[in-house]
């Protein structure tokens, strides 16, 4: 039987984009299922990890802040996946964007194509996801109603769900996105950001639980 792990994401993360594309070849390995959980990640900051905002704002020109950047370019060439970072629009206010993702939550065909269109949208080819219009557009390129999801998206429904996956989400330990969270044994493992993908990979593999 297939299992099943989750990935809590939010569209304005490159990492995520880049996990988003890395994770088709190693679901296709392991046979595994992810279920996307979308969630807004500025206000997981918001609650673990306050200074995190400021602080990278601060650091934009630090070592620390280039290397991590030159990664980002190198993880992008190795993942063949064209990212302009940072665009004009960063840091992005995702917030209409990641309702209009928990609107498709329950399709998650169709969730998965949305995010697919989405990332393109931002990180390829720079067009801003607080925009409605650019929202809807990116829905009807992919077949759907985009006016219909805007519209959707900004429901108290959208809204409750979005603020429910995110306060899970930090209530089981996420601090970032990508969040992957992965059955072992009795418990789960969390695994965060494209890096850990190998582990992820590794604890799909496990039949029992592993020594902590």
């Amino acid at each position: 039987m297939s299992r099943t792990f989750e990935c809590f994401f939010d569209l304005s993360s490159p990492w995520t984009c880049l996990a988003f594309h890395n994770l088709r070849p190693l679901v296709q390995r392991t046979g595994a299922v992810v279920r996307w959980r979308p969630f807004l990640v500025g206000g997981v900051h918001n609650a673990v990890n306050p200074s995190f905002v400021a602080s990278r704002s601060n650091e934009l020109t630090s070592p620390k802040w280039r290397q991590t950047a030159q990664a980002l370019m190198d993880w992008s060439a190795w993942s063949g996946v064209t990212m302009h970072f940072p665009s004009r629009y960063f840091p992005l206010r995702s917030v209409l964007v990641m309702r209009s993702c928990c609107v498709l939550e329950e399709d998650q065909s169709t969730l998965e194509r949305f995010m697919t269109a989405a990332f393109a949208a931002y990180f390829s080819d720079q067009r801003n996801l607080d925009d409605p219009v650019v929202v809807e557009s990116v829905a009807a390129e992919i077949g759907l109603d985009g006016a219909a999801l805007v519209a959707s998206a900004q429901a108290s429904d959208a809204k409750q769900r979005l603020r429910a996956n995110t306060d899970e989400a930090v209530a089981r330990g996420a601090f970032g996105s990508p969040s992957f969270f992965v059955p072992l044994g009795d418990s789960e493992r969390l695994y965060f950001g494209n890096d850990q993908l190998p582990l992820v990979e590794w604890a799909l593999a496990q039949r029992s639980p592993a020594p902590n």
